[in-house]
């Protein structure tokens, strides 16, 4: 038995800016976007085999506390990428700030956070 993840879904406060960053950044693309559950907005954005769910209530969203310390909380998405380098410079010129560079087995990372606060790491492996 096997099993693949298809996508997640997260709250963020403007669906369409954070997916068109997730397109400069990440080359990902809108599959679907309308009217979501509890009167709010969803966007769907990724490739072809999995995406993230992005929602937006119809009110403001809360600030969270500590993912960490947070039952349930999301510490961060991962994102598998062929050219760091590449992507690093695409996350700059989206506005956010790269930090926690690491050289580790199997490869190289770094982390960014949005403008929802929602932390990415950034993988490259090694061939």
């Amino acid at each position: 038995m096997s099993a693949i993840l298809e996508h997640a879904n997260i709250t963020v406060t403007d669906p369409k800016a954070t997916a068109a960053w997730m397109a400069e950044v990440f080359g990902w693309h809108t599959r679907w976007s309308g009217a979501s559950i509890y009167d709010g907005f969803s966007l769907h954005v990724g490739g072809t085999d999995s995406y993230l769910a992005l929602y937006k209530p119809p009110t403001t969203p809360r600030d969270p506390g500590n993912s960490y310390t947070t039952r349930g909380g999301l510490n961060h998405l991962a994102v598998v990428v062929t050219d760091i380098k590449a992507t690093e410079a695409a996350v700059l010129a989206a506005g956010f700030t790269p930090t926690s560079h690491a050289d580790y087995e199997p490869g190289q990372r770094f982390y960014f956070n949005d403008s929802d606060g929602i932390e990415y790491e950034v993988v490259q492996y090694d061939d």
